[in-house]
């Protein structure tokens, strides 16, 4: 049985005027013990699927089912057993970092030394800072703070609403390893981020758009889908670069990635093909590369194509 089953989710906010669909009929299966990405920018949906799948928001329409329990007729026995970490620092910021731990141990009728053991690794970096209040703490130090209080109670389903944003990136790595060693306590993770290259970190992904997931595979999965040839370029004056590869008959999609602009070629293209053009408008210093795709540049063709083959 999946850890987490998300079957035809629908979910829309505002009027019949003014109506956006958050969700537009997600479906998705979570296997126990995965450590599984919700990946996608703002606005994709993810953090109203994870108030679903966490009984804090109603579906329009669809069924889900956490630990084997239906997140509506069971709310109240998830909410037991899962563990939620919103986008939103969203712990009392006047208690202390002790006082936020005892407090949400004694909602889930458990205690800090009863299950101190599972949080040991990450609370002992804070545990210096226990009388300092919780608004006074680093973005670092309140993620590990969310962290363990979401952990306090032993839960068997691990929400993480994007946990990274806004961190640091030795943080930001600290925390995936983290993450990983969870995953070993048999604690079925689920995270969601914009960060495209946090998806090679996750067993399986789920890239999500606009309240639609374009595909569900492993990282390297997602990768291997991608056939089309693809290069990076670069010369003096970027701008202008850009503008003119989107004038070349020869390619599929060009877009700025880092210092260089990623080409995605036609069948039959390639790197020379793309200099020749480059040479004959004036590019004689462009410098190109072929490369292997990676996450974002899959995700970029399936927002425009739908598949990453076309």
């Amino acid at each position: 049985m999946s850890a987490v089953s998300v079957q035809n989710i629908i979910k829309t906010y505002g009027s019949k005027k003014e109506k956006t669909e958050a969700l537009k009929g997600i479906s998705l299966e979570v296997e126990k013990g995965e450590l599984f990405g919700i990946i996608g920018p703002d606005g994709a949906g993810k953090t109203s699927l994870f108030r679903i799948l966490t009984t804090l928001l109603l579906a329009d329409s669809g069924n889900a089912v956490v630990d084997g329990l239906d997140v509506v007729k069971d709310y109240k026995k998830i909410r037991h057993r899962v563990g939620y970490m919103p986008g939103r620092f969203s712990l009392y910021q006047d208690l202390t970092v002790e006082e936020n731990m005892e407090f949400f141990a004694t909602i889930f009728n458990t205690s800090v030394d009863e299950n101190y053991e599972l949080v040991k690794e990450i609370y002992s970096q804070i545990e210096p800072f226990k009388d300092r209040r919780a608004g006074k703490l680093s973005g670092g130090m309140k993620q590990k703070l969310a962290l363990s209080c979401a952990l306090i109670h032993r839960p068997t389903v691990l929400f993480l609403d994007e946990p990274t944003t806004g961190v640091d990136a030795v943080s930001r790595k600290e925390f995936w390893e983290m993450l990983k060693r969870l995953k070993e306590q048999d604690i079925t993770i689920l995270v969601s981020t914009p960060y495209m290259d946090e998806a090679s970190l996750c067993d399986r992904v789920a890239l999500m758009q606009s309240g639609t997931v374009m595909t569900v595979n492993t990282p390297q999965g997602v990768i291997n889908d991608f056939k089309k040839p693809i290069v990076a370029v670069k010369s003096g004056n970027m701008l202008q670069l850009l503008k003119d590869l989107a004038g070349w008959d020869g390619k599929i999609d060009a877009y700025p990635f880092g210092e260089y602009h990623h080409v995605v070629l036609q069948d039959g293209k390639n790197e020379n093909d793309l200099g020749a053009y480059l040479k004959s408008t004036g590019y004689g210093d462009a410098e190109i590369k072929s490369i292997r795709p990676d996450i974002e540049d899959c995700f970029m063709a399936l927002m425009k194509t739908g598949s990453p083959e076309k």
